[in-house]
């Protein structure tokens, strides 16, 4: 075979459902998967010693300068979605490493987001396991309607959930960096300081990019604003919330609640503490993880490799700095 591709963690093994991978072969390319997270940098770098290409699955894998230089036989790097922060795209082009990106489901984020606001709300899941156990209504829920909802970051996912918000009867208020109370008043909901958000707001959603500027942007300061009725989601990055400050908040009742798909550390480890924190509802990140995503992201893939194949790619990702303005603030497509 002339080249070896390796599809990355591919967690629920159904990649090749979602593509004709097998025919690739007819084109001199050997297909491998690997379903389980790398232990380590130097296991990714043993496993993909001759691989040519890679298709990688959203950031479950990182691929940083000092584990590309250490492929020096991977020409296509295939990450699914347009944006990418696990993988240095400026490295990848000095070494020749062609990065591509695949469309994504604008749907999948946003609805996951909404479900687990609506299952913190109404306490399902204690009361499903109360149920369960034999017992019945053990907790007292509460209604979106009439309550004030702030949107973090009003990009593409941000956009939607505000809409959700008025669908609910719920006030929407918006903040970040780049925002302007023109395109806040254009997605249906009012520009405040971040400081506003968080002191008026009954629920707080994340929508950000993971950045430097945007990392541990939830800390301290603003989980005692949100108090001790309000309620923090974050379907986004883990570290755009201080870990510590998220889990004293918990436990010492600064806010009513959390409701996450997303953490500093992914998969999840056993043991961790925020398994064991009160008034959660957690979930692995399971965001992007639809039917309708997957076509999108494996079918993409698919696409990338065969007009690369073909000397022709398409979805190239460039380096850039950031661009100025909201569309960078939501975290990117389908995350």
């Amino acid at each position: 075979m002339k080249h070896r591709l390796a599809i990355l963690d591919d967690y629920q093994g159904v990649a090749h459902g979602f593509a004709d991978w097998a025919a690739l072969e007819a084109e001199g390319v050997a297909t491998m998967t690997f379903r389980e997270p790398f232990a380590s940098p130097e296991a990714l770098v043993s496993a993909l010693a001759d691989v040519t290409m890679v298709v990688a699955m959203r950031e479950r894998t990182a691929f940083p300068r000092e584990v590309l230089e250490k492929l020096p036989n991977l020409q296509l790097l295939v990450t699914t979605g347009m944006a990418n922060a696990a993988v240095d795209v400026a490295a990848a082009a000095e070494q020749g490493i062609t990065v591509c990106g695949t469309p994504g489901s604008p749907a999948a984020a946003p609805e996951l987001t909404w479900a687990l606001l609506l299952a913190l709300a109404r306490n399902l899941p204690a009361e499903e396991n109360s149920l369960r156990a034999g017992s019945w209504q053990t907790t007292v829920g509460f209604e979106l309607a009439g309550k004030t909802l702030g949107v973090v970051g009003l990009g593409k996912i941000g956009r939607r959930i505000a809409a959700y918000g008025q669908a609910f009867g719920m006030e929407v208020l918006a903040w970040s960096q780049n925002l302007t109370a023109a395109a806040a008043e254009e997605a249906g909901a009012r520009l405040v300081s971040k400081e506003e958000l968080f002191r008026l707001s009954d629920v707080a959603t994340l929508h950000l990019r993971l950045s430097e500027r945007s990392e541990n942007i939830v800390a301290e300061p603003e989980l005692r604003l949100l108090g001790p009725e309000g309620i923090l989601v974050n379907t986004a990055r883990g570290p755009l919330v201080n870990q510590d400050a998220l889990l004293k908040a918990l436990a010492e009742g600064w806010i009513r609640g959390a409701a996450l798909d997303v953490f500093d550390q992914e998969p999840l480890q056993a043991g961790h503490p925020l398994l064991a924190a009160p008034n959660t509802v957690l979930s692995p990140h399971l965001g992007y993880v639809t039917r309708e995503s997957y076509r999108q992201f494996y079918g993409g893939a698919f696409e990338d490799v065969t007009a690369w194949l073909a000397g022709a790619p398409v979805r190239t990702l460039t380096p850039y700095p950031p661009r100025p303005g909201d569309g960078n603030d939501d975290g990117g497509p389908a995350i």
